[in-house]
């Protein structure tokens, strides 16, 4: 079939404007969106690189204590120590969303403790136990918030992504094409009206 024997009309390119418009529209929101996560992203990315020192930080401040009070107290008495605790960490999982990414919020609690809610007796252990506890304690809590934000950067970055190919999409290949078939359509429809103009002088000729 020829460019000849294809006979377009009216409603087809007015639907295909309104296609083009509505692509035009969402590829404007996309890249909104894209722009938007983008900022987020460098946003947490801030605050997960002090999360990570802070982290490494209360690592070492853990394992110094620890190797204190091994030394000190004995390991037999550090592991029946930490045998004697009450109540575990609860970790609680919910989620919020960042423009319409759903990304994890990490609730915990009974993280710390006061001394006496710890489980062993105050009286038969040192003061080195206790600030090894304190901080494995810390330690755990940035844990959980280094968990959090982490995972939150990952999702985040799949989003960007995402939301990145199906900009380039409408940008450079769907808006595109769709035009490309608009002018064909347009001088094609153009070209049926001059044909139609000439066949009428004919006939009244």
């Amino acid at each position: 079939m020829g460019v000849k024997d294809v006979k377009p009309t009216r409603s087809e390119l007015i639907e295909l404007k309104k296609k083009i418009k509505l692509s035009e529209s969402g590829h404007k929101l996309l890249k909104m969106k894209r722009d938007g996560l983008i900022l987020e992203f460098f946003e947490i990315l801030g605050r997960a690189k002090d999360v990570r020192a802070e982290l490494d930080t209360a690592y070492e401040k853990a394992t110094e204590k620890i190797g204190i009070a091994n030394s000190i107290g004995g390991t037999v008495t550090v592991k029946s120590t930490a045998f004697a605790l009450k109540d575990a960490p609860q970790i609680k999982l919910e989620s919020r969303n960042i423009m319409g990414v759903v990304v994890p919020k990490i609730e915990s609690s009974s993280v710390r403790k006061p001394m006496y809610n710890r489980g062993y007796g105050v009286l038969g252990t040192s003061s080195y136990i206790d600030e090894a506890a304190d901080a494995y304690e810390n330690l755990l809590e940035k844990i959980i918030l280094a968990a959090e934000i982490e995972t939150t950067m990952k999702r985040l970055l799949d989003d960007i992504e995402k939301t990145k190919r199906r900009v380039n999409a409408l940008e450079f290949k769907v808006i595109p094409e769709l035009k490309e078939v608009m002018n064909f359509i347009q001088l094609r429809l153009e070209e049926m009206e001059r044909e139609n103009t000439f066949r009428l002088k004919r006939i009244k000729g």
